[in-house]
């Protein structure tokens, strides 16, 4: 007695789920996550690393995660830092 099964679709399936565990374990590896306890001073925002080192606050989130800083000044400090060029209420909507 020979019994013959056709396998190919459970072959298909395999290879699929093989396909994508490979895609979820790359995009696990290429992600980068802020998480836990982050201690930041409480005057200049400076963050402490793990070595004891403390960084300026923008280095600290472009060397941990995929954020690209841009800078620019707020309202109530454009009118601190140029007093006579914001006077005005600047950014007020």
């Amino acid at each position: 007695i020979v019994i013959v099964m056709d396998i190919s679709e459970r072959r298909k399936n395999q290879r699929e789920r093989e396909n994508l565990i490979a895609n979820l374990e790359e995009a696990l590896a290429n992600v980068k996550t802020l998480r836990g306890l982050i201690p930041i001073c409480s005057s200049c925002k400076k963050i402490r690393d793990d070595r004891g080192y403390w960084n300026f606050l923008e280095q600290y989130i472009m060397q941990h995660s995929e954020a690209v800083i841009s800078h620019g000044l707020c309202p109530e400090c454009a009118k601190r830092l140029y007093p006579g060029v914001f006077d005005k209420d600047v950014g007020q909507a």
